[in-house]
């Protein structure tokens, strides 16, 4: 995966995880003077997600997000919490007994594999693991490539 914005979602991801704890905005990033939610992926649309080496992908509709991995094509499906900060989305919950993140923010991002250009990068945390990987919205699609949207590995 190849991302101009990894280093921002890396630190939006952390910026998440620090504002919970210490309720501050000083290590926020985007203009801290800002308190507008992200609002470019509303509540309504369906985010989809996919990673490369491992493969892995699904989406998020509402609280619900499905993930998916070639080993589980039909996916698992549980529920999240949705959070949007001033720079993105995140959405967190439990699969398999393990804490789940999945930060969204805008930033082109290539699978690596296809000249799509995608125009969200995701970080996704499962317990000690971190993924990193592009979304898309059926608003908002890849560009290049083919002309259809990929599917993730269901």
């Amino acid at each position: 995966m190849r991302r101009a914005g990894l280093g921002y979602v890396a630190a939006l991801g952390a910026a998440f995880a620090m504002a919970a704890c210490h309720g501050g905005a000083k290590d926020m990033p985007g203009d801290a003077q800002d308190h507008t939610p992200f609002h470019e992926i509303g509540a309504a649309d369906t985010i989809h997600f996919l990673g490369t080496e491992p493969f892995w992908g699904g989406d998020v509709t509402g609280t619900r997000m499905t993930y998916s991995t070639p080993e589980s094509r039909t996916g698992e499906v549980f529920p999240v919490s949705r959070f949007a900060g001033r720079g993105g989305l995140s959405f967190t919950g439990m699969r398999g007994g393990a804490e789940l993140t999945l930060a969204v923010a805008p930033g082109q991002c290539s699978d690596g594999m296809s000249d799509r250009a995608y125009p969200f990068t995701v970080m996704l945390k499962i317990g000690a693991e971190t993924r990193y990987g592009c979304a898309w919205t059926d608003r908002q699609r890849p560009s290049g490539g083919e002309t259809s949207a990929p599917s993730s590995p269901r």
